[in-house]
Order: structure tokens, then C-alpha cells, then sequence
């Protein structure tokens, strides 16, 4: 069996003052901190996945495919993740793993959640 591992970054400033935006990562909505600033949900955790697996395939779809996608109105980081699952073809993610460097929002509390949302987005049992 042949393996390709990808390595994925992503970063974004915190909204500075009150912003309507939540603060997604990982798909998942976090209440108690600022928004990230960007075009899109700005989900850095999302973000970082979609590179990783554009690093595999070859196609860069953070950059101008996610671009095009908000200029069009589609600014939920899910969608762009399915734009490079969807080049993935007939590979297949067996792991992730990732680190998040933060003082805010406690992720802690949440992490059992963010394990089953990417699980579920990437289809990782």
C-alpha cells in the first residue's frame, strides 16, 4: 500500500471589536471568543486540513478556488474541504493529527467534539 501524508498551515488575526462572526474551528462554533478575521469562516483547523490534503494532491484549493467560492458566497470551510476530499479520488485518510496554538477559546472542553467533526467531514472512523 502505498502512503502520501500532507502537512497543512493556516493562520488568521482575531476580529478586532465586536464582530456578528462567530468563531468557527474545526466546523465546530465556539461562543466564547472573538471571530477569526478572513473571507471566508476564517476555520484555521479546516483551513490547515484542506492544505494538508492539497498537498497531496497537488491542487491548491485554499487560495484562489476558496477566493472564488466567496466571491460566489460560499464561506463555510466545510465546502472547500470537499473540493479537495473530492481530488483525493481513490485515496483515502486513515489519520490526522494536528496541533492549535491558542491561550483562547479553551479548547479542551471541546476536543471530543472536534474529533468527531472531522472524523465525520473526513470520514475517518
Amino acid at each position: 500500500m502505498k502512503v502520501k501524508t500532507g502537512i497543512g498551515l493556516d493562520s488568521h488575526r482575531f476580529v478586532e471589536g465586536e464582530s456578528n462572526r462567530p468563531l468557527v474551528l474545526g466546523g465546530l462554533v465556539f461562543r466564547d471568543a472573538p471571530a477569526l478575521s478572513g473571507n471566508s469562516d476564517a476555520d484555521v483547523i479546516l483551513h490547515a486540513v484542506t492544505d494538508a490534503i492539497s498537498g497531496v494532491t497537488g491542487r491548491t484549493v485554499i487560495g484562489a478556488v476558496a477566493d472564488a467560492m466567496c466571491q460566489d458566497g460560499i464561506t463555510d470551510s466545510k465546502a472547500y474541504l470537499k473540493v479537495a476530499l473530492k481530488d483525493l479520488g481513490s485515496w483515502q485518510i486513515s489519520h490526522l493529527s494536528l496541533a492549535l496554538e491558542c491561550l483562547r477559546p479553551k479548547i479542551d472542553p471541546k476536543v471530543p467534539a472536534l474529533r468527531q467533526s472531522l472524523a465525520d467531514l473526513l470520514g475517518i472512523a
